[in-house]
């Protein structure tokens, strides 16, 4: 056994497929393929359950993981240790859709100031050692480090604003909706909906494109409150039941092998 093969493990586990985890070490499929099936002939063992799209992890790999993600950060730690002075630590940090981007900007400056010189790594998707993303896209294995809590507000058109300091009932039929079915946060705005849901104007995959349906005057959305402030012609107005969400940085404990990371996390306000 040796650390190539940790390094393939560790990645397939995590990617729960060959293709990804290729792609994230740099190197072929069939070279990776030898490597796990190296490592599972050295402990005897199966590992993975090969399946037509990617694979599963059986018991055996599950309580391996810790132990060679542990030795795999180790090793990664001590290899930086021994570079060049001028070589700038790495910080990967994947962004979920509908994160605004001032939240973006302050991670950023945060992460500056907590790992001065660091070298920032921003993904569009969901990868890296840490993901900026709202609570409800936490996955099971993650810990979450809360940034921003903010509210769900009504989004409409700029020329099409309710009454001053009107809020948005529960009970408002009238509201031709623009939802995100497939959205996390669907199932907590349902109540808000009403009836019209069975029959939105308009539907989207995420808040961002919600919006942007609003400010082309298709209809209204509930969204929250930091995207709204940031389209243009987009106005806003208060909820009657007062629904938030909390935005942060999903990571595994082992991801703070990563030292950058780490005094991320022990640096960091909420704002």
């Amino acid at each position: 056994m040796d650390y190539r093969q940790f390094r393939a493990f560790v990645a397939v586990f995590e990617e729960r497929n060959i293709t990804a985890a290729a792609q994230r070490l740099r190197l072929s499929q069939p070279a990776l393929s030898g490597s796990i099936r190296l490592l599972e002939e050295a402990l005897g063992t199966a590992l993975f359950v090969r399946k037509a799209r990617g694979v599963d992890v059986t018991d055996d790999a599950r309580a391996l993981y810790p132990q060679l993600r542990r030795m795999v950060a180790e090793a990664d730690d001590l290899a930086q240790r021994f570079r060049k002075r001028d070589e700038r630590e790495r910080l990967t940090i994947g962004v979920e859709e509908d994160v605004a981007r001032s939240t973006v900007q302050y991670l950023a400056a945060t992460a500056r100031a907590c790992v001065p010189g660091v070298q920032l790594h921003l993904l569009a998707q969901c990868d890296g050692d840490a993901r900026l993303a709202s609570e409800e896209l936490r996955c099971e294995d993650e810990l979450f480090l809360p940034l921003l809590s903010e509210r769900y507000v009504l989004a409409l058109p700029a020329q099409a604003l309710l009454p001053d300091n009107a809020a948005a009932a529960p009970q408002d039929t009238a509201t031709d909706w623009i939802v995100c079915p497939t959205h996390a946060s669907h199932q907590r705005l349902m109540p808000i909906y009403g009836s019209r849901s069975d029959s939105p104007a308009a539907l989207a995959s995420n808040f961002s494109l919600a919006l942007d349906l609003v400010a082309a005057g298709v209809g209204r959305a509930i969204v929250p409150e930091s995207l709204a402030q940031a389209m243009p012609g987009v106005q806003t107005q208060p909820l009657e039941v007062e629904l938030k969400r909390r935005i942060g940085l999903c990571y595994n404990v082992q991801a703070l092998g990563n030292g950058a990371l780490a005094r991320l996390r022990d640096g960091v306000v909420a704002i």
